[in-house]
Order: C-alpha cells, then structure tokens, then sequence
C-alpha cells in the first residue's frame, strides 16, 4: 500500500494519463507474419481505469505510436481523451489538460521511457513501472510493485481510490453483486 505522503499528494489528482506500451501493455511488439501487430492489455488495468472514472477522474492516453488497437481498447473503455502518435508527451499533455480546463499539476502521469520525461517534468505526481528506464523510475515519485501490463495501471488506480476515500464504496458496490 502506497505512503501517507503518497496518499496525500495524490488526492488533489484530477486525471490519471497514461502512456501505453510498457505501461498499459508490456512494452513487446509482436507481429504476425502478415504484418499485424498483437498487444495485450491486463482486464484488471481496465477495470481500475473505469473505476478512476467512476470516482469522478479523468482518464487520458498519449502514446507515441499509433495502433487500431489502441484506440479501439481505450474506446471500448470510455476514455477520456486519446492522443496517438504524439511524440512531444509534454505538449500532448498540456493540451488534454486544456480541453478538460485543468492543469498538468492535477494530473497523474504515467510512463516507462525517456519520451515521457516532458511529460513527467510538468504533471504533479510522475509514476513508473520496475522495468521503467533508470532515468525515469529516478524522476518518478512512485515506482509500482507490478509491471507493465500486468497491473501496474490497476495498482495506481487502487492507491488514487485509497487517496479520494472512494475505495470501500466502489468495493462494496461488488461485494453486493454476490448476494
């Protein structure tokens, strides 16, 4: 479970912004002998990302890629905004933020390699994963104990519920599914 200085910095978070490969997918790209490209995305990142929404967050995806995949993943989801083939995340994420009238300091950033380090510079709370580049997880306040694509999303979703005291009640929510 995160600190109490983590919990701290991170309820005033409006947004949760997230990069995509090594974040929400484990950062491999695999192609098919066809040329098409397979990613694969954790469920329980999704359901963390709808329950952040759920609790009154925005979510925002800016990924330096472009992919089908992608948008048709983070759609089904309900995102936000999704910013694709975005090489300056920094300028990216300033203008989520102006199109959601926020700052970047009431967002929560969330990257894994040095293409995120504009955006990491401005936003007010900076995350990475364990495999994130030495020069990121250096600037992050917040190093998950999961993965990349493999709950990494799910766990900081879980500590910005735990920091808005929204948590229990959307657990609860799910505890009453089973009677």
């Amino acid at each position: 479970m995160a600190s109490y200085v983590l919990l701290e910095q991170a309820r005033d978070i409006q947004a949760l912004v997230l990069d995509v490969d090594g974040i929400l997918s484990d950062g491999f790209v695999s192609l098919t002998n066809s040329g098409d490209e397979i990613k694969s995305f954790d469920i329980r990142d999704g359901l963390g990302m709808k329950l952040v929404q759920a609790s009154g967050m925005k979510v925002i995806i800016i990924t330096g890629r472009k992919s089908n995949i992608v948008e048709k993943r983070m759609t089904d989801l309900g995102v936000d905004l999704i910013f694709q083939g975005r090489e300056d995340k920094g300028v990216a994420l300033k203008e989520a933020c102006a199109q959601l009238n926020i700052l970047p300091e009431d967002c929560l950033y969330m990257g894994d390699d040095w293409p995120d380090l504009s955006a990491f510079a401005i936003a007010g709370m900076k995350v990475t994963v364990p495999n994130g580049h030495v020069e990121v997880r250096r600037r992050a306040d917040l190093v998950t104990q999961a993965m990349g694509g493999r709950g990494a999303v799910r766990e900081v979703c879980d500590m910005l519920l735990t920091s808005k005291g929204t948590y229990q009640a959307l657990l609860e929510k799910y505890l009453r599914l089973t009677h």
